[in-house]
């Protein structure tokens, strides 16, 4: 295993982390494989992986429970073991307590070394903030119950930047990124950010949820005719490790392939590993997948507010990302469970984002489409 700097705490972590929100599953009853989950994340820690990430929320509450009972037998003592607070379910100063204690429990530990605010933007972190987290982040350091306070993020880069730079004691910050996602949410100027104020990054979804494992023809004749032989995979993972910037990267493995595919790539990573030539591949693969888009969206968001509480962007970007990795009954699940009031049925074609759109793109004209291809039944 190879291991890179975790900021300036002296912590060395390996190249790869265990993310625990994709455990395997029964394929009928839907429940967790724990036998099976527990003997993938200890084959993991034997091979030298010494950061498991996991979640309130993960596995309808049971990633933490698993992780505990895997980390027993002594593996506790060899991993950084980080998880996060659900903050949506903070409402008062008494739930920062009431959430982490509950969270202990379940992982039947004394200590998070990593407590992280799941899933900030900027209001859900001015929110928090108001309420006093960082007060009680202190408190807990202090009692010994978690190491340090960090943050996942998932905004416009905005937030990111008002996060970072309002508070300056982060002992993390975890990200969105891959190859695709470089102007996405954080992206790079949110890596770069980061790295600059010796913050360590961590990254999640560096296949994009799984979207560039298996990639169309088109993409698969760029790496098949790239000068070193790699799976899509790898060529996603080795972008991420080539990158100083990069602390730790991710991977929410469901299967022990995967996790012994996974240990082998990082293995082989490295900061500057990547030639420009190989570099130049992968930019040309970024360019032939958006030139799969069917509609011509970049995430910019001069579209919005919508006034009507449409969100556009998010629509548009389900709709994407369906054609482009060939996962529309993916994005169909997630349309389903978008809040009411935001899906593309709800515009009224009243115009007014299109007068601000950089790619003129006929947005009112589109949602109709949006709508009747994510809202098929029997998706899955």
């Amino acid at each position: 295993m190879k291991y890179r700097k975790f900021g300036k705490s002296g912590f060395e972590v390996s190249a790869l982390g265990f993310g625990c929100m994709r455990f395997p599953k029964d394929s009928e009853t839907g429940e967790v494989q724990e036998a099976e989950a527990i003997r993938m994340l200890r084959r993991a820690i034997d091979e030298g992986v010494n950061y498991v990430d996991t979640a309130y929320m993960y596995h309808g509450g049971e990633s933490e429970r698993i992780v505990g009972r895997a980390l027993k037998d002594g593996y506790r003592d060899k991993v950084k073991l980080a998880t996060k607070m659900p903050v949506p379910k903070v409402q008062e100063y008494a739930d920062f307590d009431r959430l982490c204690n509950e969270q202990l429990e379940k992982l039947d530990d004394t200590h998070i070394d990593y407590y992280l605010l799941h899933g900030l933007n900027k209001d859900k972190w001015d929110r928090v903030r108001d309420l006093g987290v960082l007060d009680w982040a202190r408190e807990a350091v202090n009692d010994g119950r978690i190491g340090a306070l960090g943050f996942s993020f998932h905004g416009p880069y905005e937030g990111f930047e008002h996060i970072i730079c309002d508070y300056d004691g982060w002992a993390l910050a975890q990200i969105q990124y891959n190859y695709m996602n470089e102007n996405v949410q954080a992206g790079t100027k949110g890596l770069e950010l980061a790295a600059s104020r010796d913050i360590p990054v961590v990254v999640m979804e560096p296949l994009l949820g799984g979207n560039l494992v298996d990639p169309p023809p088109a993409i698969q004749k760029l790496w098949d005719n790239a000068p070193v032989k790699r799976s899509a995979a790898e060529w996603a993972l080795l972008w991420l490790w080539h990158k100083p910037e990069v602390s730790v990267v991710l991977s929410g493995m469901s299967s022990m392939s995967q996790v012994e595919e996974n240990l082998a790539i990082a293995d082989r990573s490295g900061v500057d590993i990547l030639s420009n030539e190989e570099l130049e591949i992968i930019a040309q693969v970024r360019d032939v997948y958006e030139q799969l888009r069917p509609i011509p969206c970049t995430g910019c968001r001069y579209c919005m507010p919508c006034p009507y509480g449409v969100d556009i962007p998010r629509n548009l970007r389900m709709y994407n990302t369906g054609y482009i990795y060939n996962k529309m009954p993916q994005q169909r699940g997630v349309y389903q469970r978008m809040k009411e009031g935001t899906r593309a049925e709800d515009c009224v074609q009243c115009r007014a984002c299109e007068e601000f759109c950089p790619q003129e793109i006929q947005i009112s004209e589109w949602m109709p489409c949006v709508h009747a291809e994510l809202s098929k039944t029997g998706a899955f």
